[in-house]
């Protein structure tokens, strides 16, 4: 495959950090995966977890198109975050702040034990400790479920990012800015009927998705 790493406009928005890659798939728990099956494009939002070089994903069985990038089929997952409105003295001129991350490759489908680890992971990714809380995935559950990963392969990743606000007013009468955007926690809702306290796992999202600023 093409070497991903390769700036080809606006050159200042590409960032060869590693760690700023995974910064932003760490703080964004979906992304959209695409391939082509039968000629056809195909794009699915899926939950993901980044487990050090890896990517983890996971879907029914019983989908086709999984079964179909699970063989082997290439894919490109894309994670983006807007991180803010950029409000410019023109239409034209307005943007947005935003990291953005397209990584590409062939996923490794996990066998059983391995996605029994991988669902663990996503899943105290998302609720931090759930999985101590809850009863165990049974064989059932896990022959239902395919667990995949997605390397992070050198070459085979491009991050994106705008930084900053406007530029100096031209007319200060009109107002120009920045309105910061963020992916926040709200207040749990528990289910009707249930009796139990909020658990640690739902209390630590809102340490994992604080308000911006």
């Amino acid at each position: 495959m093409p070497d991903l790493s390769t700036p080809t406009r606006k050159p200042e928005r590409y960032l060869g950090s590693r760690a700023a890659l995974d910064d932003l798939l760490d703080a964004m728990p979906a992304g959209v995966l695409s391939t082509v099956v039968d000629g056809e494009p195909w794009s699915v939002p899926l939950l993901v977890a980044r487990d050090g070089d890896h990517v983890l994903l996971h879907g029914s069985t019983g989908a086709g198109a999984l079964r179909h990038v699970a063989a082997g089929a290439p894919v490109t997952l894309t994670v983006v975050a807007l991180d803010g409105l950029v409000v410019a003295e023109t239409a034209f001129d307005s943007s947005a702040k935003y990291r953005s991350a397209v990584l590409r490759g062939h996923l490794e489908e996990l066998g059983p034990e391995e996605s029994r680890g991988a669902l663990e992971r996503l899943t105290d990714r998302l609720l931090p400790g759930r999985t101590s809380e809850v009863r165990a995935s049974t064989g059932k559950e896990l022959r239902a479920t395919t667990c995949l990963a997605l390397p992070i392969a050198e070459g085979s990743w491009l991050l994106k990012a705008r930084t900053g606000g406007t530029d100096p007013a031209e007319d200060p009468s009109v107002w120009t800015g920045v309105v910061p955007l963020a992916l926040t926690a709200g207040t749990p809702e528990p289910t009707p009927g249930t009796t139990a306290p909020v658990p640690g796992s739902v209390t630590a999202t809102h340490a994992a998705y604080p308000p911006p600023g």
